[in-house]
């Protein structure tokens, strides 16, 4: 009897086991089941912090807008983006999507047939990846879209629209991955963007070493003797939480061969060996720059503290040459002439601050905007920089100051210009458009200073002709200084102090996002409505608040429009951005009739023609119907004065007339929806028109 009760015990334990296995085969046999995204499908749309989807074929198309690259801003083509990023071709196929934190910069580039834009910020990035499932991550069959449609909430007697937004994503250091879980966050429209409620996705770290390769390429050499220490810093991996850590490698001698020559009779050589850091690759972590920085190896706090020149509040970057064709007596010539920079400027915490790049193969900060906050510290510091060597890289220079010089964590304050100097022996020996293009799109003023330019008989060596203007903000002048020679170096002193220090003309500070007056022309006719004409206001104040808005940077102006016309609030009304929210959310509505071609008259007078001289001047008129007065007279006037016209007609509102006050080209300037619930979708998109426009203005 307990013979077959046990031989039962065992048999049933088989089989449950067998069952168990089975059961498990099959589960892990279930495949993932991979929604399909349309071409024109934005990150920001879609609320799953991480998710796989498969793009169709024929992405590759300029409708479908791509800002930066490796890390994308949330409203860029997600399909797009994947090709640009050489995960996926034009024929589609699987991606993986995770979203991250918004950046303060994104740089555009031509990459796999697509050209993705620049942009200033952005509030939510994402990285696209292999359509590979991460382990222990679970990704959903369906996805989750966003709605910016208004939902009543009631709170007492009272009642307040809330609007919902996608949820924003913080990177994280976290070598264990949680499946994150999506979360929508409810929001007041005069509010900023909320803070994060969702699990942070995982950024993965890595660190790149140094690899040791022959340079080739033609730079000529002076005041060289005996061979030179070439150091060479291991790459520094910048997690999200700003922790750093660093090894410091050993240097390497490195021997060129070559005698000493005067300006006019030069020796052209190559180096036997260089030593360099890989630069940014999209295979890299988000956070590695490849480059090291001397500043958080061996921080030096300052020793005292100057309140400086309040006449001069410049946050300035010099790009200091260290590269073997100075020599050590023309390095000691640029180290004279920056402490003399830095006293005539006056550094202190009310007027400028200064930080030095050397650049030689690779850039490295020897000390950043906080280091140093007085000019006698500052001048000290300079004289001790030892000369790194190597060639004329400034292309590279420029694009490691636009990643990581002016940052918050080195001492960027935000209300001051940023400005970079680029110190220049002869020529460079990489290309500097591209990156120059970038740091002016993300707000950098970079100045020129040439030494000794190339004479006839060396211009064949030049990689890039008129790299000068082909660098700074404009070519008038005003942002390069040539020097015949070192020796006359000093002379140019002051010249270059008062040039930096003169805010008004420092043109590049200027963005898309902090340099318009727009005035909002709304139409607030009996057929809008009580309830459409608060959508509208929100389709106002969502647009407004992109903007980075204050005296001096972008301002908002309103009016508001039947049979009559009603200024709402000036451009010189209100200040900061929550006062121009709250403002917006005060209109009352008027309801009568519509005179659209009146109103752009009475913008024209009341709020554009008091627009600041230095401002760009943006027009958005919403309208729901056809207008009962002529409209291309008053547009036509309003684009001669200078005016960009963006129109946005809903419902009834006639399309010739919506052409007729949007600015050539018409496609790019007007807009219509059939619903006032889905002006909403176009917020992006206007944004998007107004920095692209911005962005390809003539730099004469």
């Amino acid at each position: 009897m307990k013979a077959t009760v046990i031989a039962t015990f065992f048999g049933v334990s088989l089989l449950c086991t067998y069952a168990a296995k089975e059961t498990t085969k099959k589960m892990k046999k279930a495949k993932l089941y991979v929604p399909q995204i349309d071409c024109d499908v934005k990150a920001g749309k879609i609320i799953n912090p991480e998710f796989i989807a498969k793009c169709p074929p024929g992405c590759q198309d300029v409708k479908y807008r791509v800002y930066g690259t490796d890390i994308y801003a949330s409203f860029s083509s997600v399909c797009s983006a994947a090709i640009h990023s050489g995960i996926i071709d034009n024929t589609g196929g699987k991606i993986l999507v995770q979203k991250v934190a918004g950046h303060s910069g994104y740089r555009g580039s031509f990459s796999n047939g697509v050209r993705s834009l620049s942009l200033p910020r952005w509030r939510e990035s994402f990285l696209v990846s292999e359509g590979k499932p991460r382990k222990g991550v679970t990704y959903p069959s369906t996805l989750e879209y966003s709605s910016s449609k208004s939902t009543a909430v009631k709170s007492g007697d009272a009642v307040r629209k809330e609007y919902q937004t996608s949820p924003v994503l913080t990177p994280a250091t976290q070598m264990a991955t949680r499946t994150p879980t999506p979360t929508t966050t409810t929001t007041d429209p005069s509010t900023t963007t909320p803070k994060p409620t969702t699990t942070p996705a995982t950024i993965r770290t890595t660190t790149v070493a140094a690899a040791a390769k022959t340079r080739p390429g033609l730079h000529r050499v002076r005041d060289i003797g005996s061979s030179s220490v070439h150091p060479a810093y291991s790459s520094v991996v910048a997690a999200a939480s700003r922790q750093v850590q660093a090894a410091q490698g050993r240097g390497q001698n490195t021997a060129f061969r070559g005698t000493s020559t005067s300006a006019s009779n030069r020796n052209i050589l190559r180096p036997n060996t260089a030593m360099e850091t890989d630069s940014w690759k999209p295979g890299l972590s988000l956070f590695d720059t490849g480059f090291s920085s001397k500043e958080e190896l061996n921080p030096k706090p300052p020793e005292s503290t100057s309140q400086g020149n309040p006449n001069c509040k410049v946050d300035l970057s010099f790009l200091m040459d260290g590269s073997w064709s100075i020599g050590k007596r023309r390095f000691q010539l640029q180290k004279h002439f920056l402490g003399n920079v830095a006293q005539a400027l006056g550094i202190g915490s009310t007027g400028p601050l200064m930080g030095i790049v050397q650049y030689g193969n690779d850039p490295s900060t020897e000390f950043n905007l906080k280091t140093y906050a007085n000019s006698k510290d500052l001048r000290n510091a300079i004289e001790k920089i030892p000369q790194k060597g190597g060639l004329s890289n400034v292309g590279k220079a420029l694009s490691f100051v636009n990643k990581n010089f002016f940052l918050d964590a080195n001492g960027n304050r935000g209300g001051a210009p940023n400005v970079v100097v680029v110190i220049v022996d002869g020529w460079p020996t990489d290309r500097v458009e591209e990156a120059s293009r970038l740091a002016r799109e993300s707000g950098i003023n970079i100045f020129f200073v040439t030494i000794e330019a190339a004479a006839e008989s060396e211009k064949q060596n030049i990689i890039e002709p008129n790299f000068v203007d082909k660098a700074v903000c404009r070519t008038n002048g005003f942002y390069s200084i040539n020097v015949p020679s070192w020796f006359s170096l000093h002379k140019v002193v002051q010249p270059l102090v008062k040039r930096v220090c003169d805010t008004d003309r420092l043109v590049c500070s200027k963005t898309c996002l902090n340099s318009a007056d727009i005035g909002f022309v709304i139409d607030g006719s009996s057929s809008v409505g009580t309830s459409n004409f608060r959508t509208v206001l929100q389709f106002v104040a969502n647009i407004s608040k992109e903007f980075e808005i204050s005296d001096t940077d972008t301002r908002i102006g309103a009016v508001q429009y039947t049979y009559e016309q009603r200024l709402e609030f000036s451009f010189d009304k209100y200040s900061t951005k929550q006062d121009v929210l709250s403002a917006i959310k005060r209109i009352s509505y008027w309801s009568g009739g519509t005179s659209t071609g009146a109103a752009i008259s009475y913008a024209s007078e009341q709020l554009f023609s008091k627009s600041k001289p230095n401002k760009r001047k943006i027009m958005i008129l919403i309208t729901d119907g056809r207008s009962y007065d002529d409209v291309r007279v008053p547009a036509m006037a309003a684009h001669q004065n200078g005016v960009i016209a963006y129109s946005v007609g809903v419902a009834w509102a006639a399309q010739d007339e919506l052409e007729a006050i949007a600015t050539d080209p018409d496609k790019e300037h007007s807009f219509f929806v059939d619903e006032f619930d889905n002006l909403y979708h176009f917020v992006n998109q206007l944004i998007q028109n107004i920095c692209t426009e911005f962005n390809s203005q003539p730099r004469n």
